[in-house]
Parts: C-alpha cells; sequence; structure tokens
C-alpha cells in the first residue's frame, strides 16, 4: 500500500471527492489514490492468490453470493489496514451502518480502530464526526457508527450488528466464534442494502487452528488469500538476483510488483526465523504439521476411493469410539490378505443411544459381514442408567468385540506404522467419502506449548483418530492374533 504524496492543492481535491462513491473497481481504486492516499495492490503474482484489491472490492460493493469472507495473509501484509479501509468507506457511504471490530485480543482490535481513526479525524472527513472519536467508537453524523472489543462471549452476545470484522480471529477461542455467528442483521443503509455478514482476518500458523479449519472448510465464506510476494515493493534493479535469499520464493517476481512491504525487512526477517514459518506466515503457505501427531498422513498417497474387487480376499471390520455428548465414531474398514487396510466409511453422530447406533452399524453393513468391532476395553464398563456395558449391548446384538489393551501411544505408533513403515509400504488407504476421518488425521495435534507432551490434544480430532487407533491396534499381525472378549 503506497501512500500518495498530499499538498494543500490536493488537499481540496480529496475534500470535493470524498463524498462521490464509486461505481466500478477502476473508480475505487481511484478513490482510494485520490481520496485516501493508498495505492492498494490489484493485481495478484501468485497462483491461487489474491490482490489485497479484490478483497476492499468484496466488501464495499456489496456484491456476490458469498458476503461472508476470510482474509488470510502474510505477517506485515496490511490486512489489519486494508480492514480499517473497508470500515471507513462502509461509514462513509453506507449511512447508519453499524460496524463492530472484534480483535484476538484488545491490542489487536485498537489496531485496526487507531488506522480507522488516524483517517476519520484527518482533514478530509473530521467535519462528518458526532462528536469525538474515542479508542472505544467513532460516529458520523450520517448514524454510522463503528465499536472496538476484545473477544469475549459477553462482548459479542446481544450484538445487532451489519458487519462483524474479526482481526487475528487465530487467536480466537471456539466459544467466542461460535457466539458470533449470530449477532449480525441485514439493513438498509441509505440506498444501499447491506446483508449481514463477518469477515475473518488472520495469518494462519497452526495446522489445527480455527483459521486453518476456515480456509478448509469454507462453509459459504469468500476466500481471499495474499502473501509476502503479493504486497512486496518493487525491487530496483540495483539488486541483483543471483545471489538474492528472497530468490527461491521470488524468482524474480518483485521486479514488477507495486506493494509496501520492504524488500530489506523481508530479507532480514527470512534470516531471522526457519523455513516452517517463513513459509506459513509470510507466504501463506499451510502451516508445517510439525506438532501433529500423524505427519506421515499425506492426502494425495493416503485418500483413494474404494472399489471392490471380487477375486481380491480380504475381511470386513470396524473400529468404535464410544461418546454421547462427545461424539460416537464407526468406521468401517476392508482388509486384504496383504495385511493392509481401506477405511470405506465412516458414522460420526452425538447424542445417540447406543441402541441406537448398533442400529445404523446393522443398516450401514448391509453387504458387509462385519467380523469384529474394535473398542476401548472401557466399553466393557458397567453404565448405570443401562444396568450394563456398551460393549455387553453390541455383543448382545450379535457383534464381535476386540478391545486389546494398548497404550496411546503404542496405538498411534500402530497406525502411523500402517500409514508408512521404515520400508517406505503404505498399507493404509482412506476413502474420500470418510471427510471428518481425514480432517480428523490432518489435524490431531500435541499441545505447541508443552513440547516434551505425549498426549494429544482432545479438541474434536481426538474421537475419529482413537476409533482408528481401536481398529489398528486389534488387527492380527506378527502372527498374534488379537484377543476375541466374549460375553459371560
Amino acid at each position: 500500500m503506497i501512500a500518495v504524496e498530499s499538498s494543500p492543492t490536493g488537499m481540496q481535491v480529496r475534500r470535493a471527492l470524498r463524498l462521490i462513491r464509486p461505481a466500478t473497481a477502476d473508480e475505487l481504486h481511484g478513490y482510494l489514490r485520490a481520496v485516501l492516499g493508498f495505492d492498494v495492490p490489484r493485481r495478484a503474482v501468485v497462483e491461487g492468490h489474491d490482490a489485497p484489491f479484490d478483497y476492499l472490492c468484496h466488501a464495499f460493493f456489496e456484491t456476490g453470493p458469498e458476503r461472508d469472507c476470510v482474509v488470510w495473509a502474510n505477517r506485515g501484509g496490511g490486512k489489519t489496514r486494508f480492514g480499517a479501509i473497508a470500515t471507513l468507506l462502509d461509514l462513509v457511504f453506507k449511512p447508519g451502518i453499524q460496524v463492530r471490530i472484534l480483535g484476538g485480543s484488545l491490542e489487536q482490535s485498537s489496531r485496526m480502530h487507531a488506522y480507522l481513526r488516524e483517517m476519520i479525524e484527518s482533514e478530509v472527513f473530521s467535519d462528518l464526526l458526532d462528536g469525538k472519536a474515542t479508542g472505544k467508537h467513532i460516529q458520523l453524523k450520517s448514524g454510522s457508527r463503528v465499536e472496538v472489543q476484545a473477544q469475549s462471549e459477553q462482548s459479542v452476545r446481544g450484538l445487532r450488528v451489519q458487519k462483524l470484522r474479526c482481526d487475528e480471529v487465530e487467536l480466537f477461542t471456539p466459544e467466542v466464534w461460535q457466539a458470533a455467528q449470530f449477532v449480525t442483521r441485514s439493513a438498509q443503509c441509505g440506498d444501499v442494502f447491506v446483508r449481514g455478514c463477518i469477515e475473518a482476518l488472520s495469518t494462519m500458523h497452526r495446522p489445527f487452528g480455527l483459521m486453518h479449519r476456515l480456509v478448509r472448510e469454507r462453509g459459504g465464506r469468500r476466500l481471499f488469500r495474499w502473501g509476502l510476494l503479493g504486497v512486496i515493493e518493487r525491487c530496483p534493479p540495483a539488486r541483483p538476483c543471483e545471489d538474492c535469499r528472497l530468490w527461491a520464493d521470488c524468482g524474480g517476481m518483485a521486479r514488477t510488483t507495486r506493494g509496501f512491504f520492504r524488500v530489506e525487512d523481508a530479507l532480514v526477517q527470512k534470516g531471522r526465523t526457519d523455513g516452517n514459518a517463513w513459509a506459513a506466515e509470510m507466504l501463506c503457505r499451510e502451516p508445517s504439521r510439525s506438532n501433529c501427531v500423524y505427519t506421515q498422513f499425506d492426502g494425495k498417497v493416503h485418500v483413494e476411493p474404494f472399489v471392490e474387487m471380487d477375486e481380491s480376499p480380504g475381511s470386513w471390520a470396524a473400529g468404535m469410539d464410544f461418546g454421547f455428548r462427545s461424539p460416537t465414531v464407526v468406521l468401517w474398514a476392508r482388509l486384504h490378505g496383504d495385511g493392509s487396510a481401506h477405511i470405506v466409511d465412516e458414522h460420526i453422530a452425538s447424542e445417540m443411544t447406543i441402541q441406537q447406533h448398533i442400529d445404523t452399524i446393522r443398516a450401514r453393513s448391509a453387504g458387509r459381514r462385519l467380523e469384529w468391532i474394535g473398542i476401548d476395553p472401557a466399553g466393557f464398563q458397567r453404565r448405570e442408567h443401562l444396568g450394563t456395558s456398551s460393549a455387553a449391548l453390541l455383543m448382545r446384538a450379535g457383534f464381535r468385540i476386540r478391545a486389546r489393551s494398548c497404550g496411546v501411544q503404542a496405538g498411534i505408533l500402530a497406525v502411523s506404522a500402517l500409514l508408512r513403515s521404515a520400508d517406505g509400504r503404505v498399507r493404509l488407504r482412506i476413502d474420500p467419502r470418510c471427510v471428518r476421518l481425514i480432517e480428523s488425521l490432518r489435524t490431531y495435534h500435541y499441545p505447541a506449548e508443552q513440547r516434551e507432551s505425549t498426549e494429544p490434544v482432545k479438541d474434536g480430532s481426538d474421537h475419529a483418530c482413537d476409533a482408528l487407533r481401536y481398529l489398528v491396534v486389534n488387527l492380527d499381525g506378527e502372527g498374534r492374533k488379537a484377543k476375541v472378549v466374549k460375553y459371560a
């Protein structure tokens, strides 16, 4: 974002143009240059990425079926400043609009507000203010208003606004993010109809965090993504490419860019960080999975449609993790004679009785003669409300149960060996229909703040991974047959 020089004559022009609403993308870009003094990068330079200007067009013109959006940008990539610019445009050209800025911390939300306040208190716009701008809110004479808040359920609940801008959403708790989904309301703002929407702006540095989930699942949200190369300044011809530390990332693209991130700063920052952090937080590539439990898992290798071959020997089995408020998970697997397994289907549901799960297993197993179901040995514990155990009810229904006692780490090692053994063999594949299992294998992780911990985090991805573990540890292998527990 390049600041454009101003002058007394220029100030008169800016004030004359400030209330002329842009009608096209070209006019909006011209307005940003002439009135706000910013030359916003308009061209995406990396395949699959967007230009920052694309986000501003989306936020301003109120068009397109996807109004909610996710902005994934690098550190120092201007996302907070662009969020402030989008807010200013909303306040000026959509009378009566209500906007809230919600940050991952009070400092983060205050930063976007500070950028906004700097612009609105300038000589260009200050006479539009209704009273004084404060550190918490800004109101215009038109009735447009913006307030800044830090993330908390209390601050979110009860809001009724047209736009909620969430800055550094990677730092949000799941509870606050969930509460935020219900706060927006559409409204007629002057002659512009504004549909209620939520914008999530953030870097992404955790392969199991909220931002990672938003980018992967999308859920009707428009994604805007740019990294360092989308906002870096034009590299001067005098700087040789041959020995430049950015060459591997840039490949000469910076010779044609029009950004604001200084090349010198990029060189210094790259020298301070490791390759994983640089790739995730500056180039906006998916973050390193170094804290993940199953780092061997690769969707390109392990996700493969199941095709039944009549002549291939094999059998059917399942793995099951019990839950009620947390989900119960059942995985169906085709076991092959060579010791490999193909997970072909999944059932994941909460607040169902064990009998309902049994009925589902029967229905979904039609044509698949289940030889056994691998479960947690804790499934044999007597439940007071049942007068028996979940395992006993499964066996009464005619299912054979295997429940080998095995520590979590031993089970994880067994699954890892199937994903890729020491000799490079891949013996576990998963049908694409098992969406939740695939996502769980990608995100199942150890606590980042406890480097020595061997207990994975229980944040939802553990349920499907536990069901897989109960299946795998009960497979026949190395001449040892898994114990079959008989109901007495």
